[in-house]
């Protein structure tokens, strides 16, 4: 069996981003949890067939949830198949949940997945965050600041060398 190169080891490998979060969000708080999953999902996220667009977390009697991201199929299952969008497990510590719960009462909290990914030992993760809803006006006070930025630096360009 031949090693894996230290590269593969110390990267973790991502399945699954949700882009959207990070542009319709402002990310308060982020946080990292362990998937409970079926053997045939962890199959498919190796594979890397996963979507979070449109997931979002919950908590039910003092447990977290994921909830609408969708886990392709794993297709040489057999019989064995998983329901490709269910609820699924969050583990995370009691004092986490607690400290979640108690944000998300507050009015304008969402707790949404950013994305999904394999650790150095290759276990999957999900890298969560307490957010809170970006208006219009933000989003497009941001595009100018940035699209401003650029043009700086552009013209700066030639003097920087």
């Amino acid at each position: 069996m031949a090693a894996k190169s230290r590269k593969d080891k110390n990267q973790a490998s991502q399945v699954a981003i949700n882009k959207k979060a990070y542009g319709n969000f402002e990310l308060i708080d982020k946080f990292e949890a362990g998937l409970e999953l079926l053997g045939t999902e962890v199959k498919s996220l190796r594979a890397g067939q996963a979507d979070l667009s449109g997931s979002y977390a919950r908590i039910y009697n003092d447990q977290c949830w994921l909830v609408g991201a969708t886990i392709a199929q794993f297709q040489q299952a057999g019989a064995f198949r998983h329901e490709p969008v269910r609820k699924r497990k969050l583990l995370l510590h009691k004092a986490e949940i607690r400290r979640i719960k108690t944000k998300l009462e507050q009015r304008g909290f969402t707790f949404v997945p950013l994305r999904i990914y394999f650790n150095a030992r290759g276990l999957a993760k999900i890298e969560l965050a307490l957010a809170r809803g970006k208006r219009q006006y933000d989003k497009r006070k941001k595009i100018t600041e940035r699209d401003r930025k650029r043009d700086v630096d552009r013209d700066m360009k030639k003097y920087r060398r």
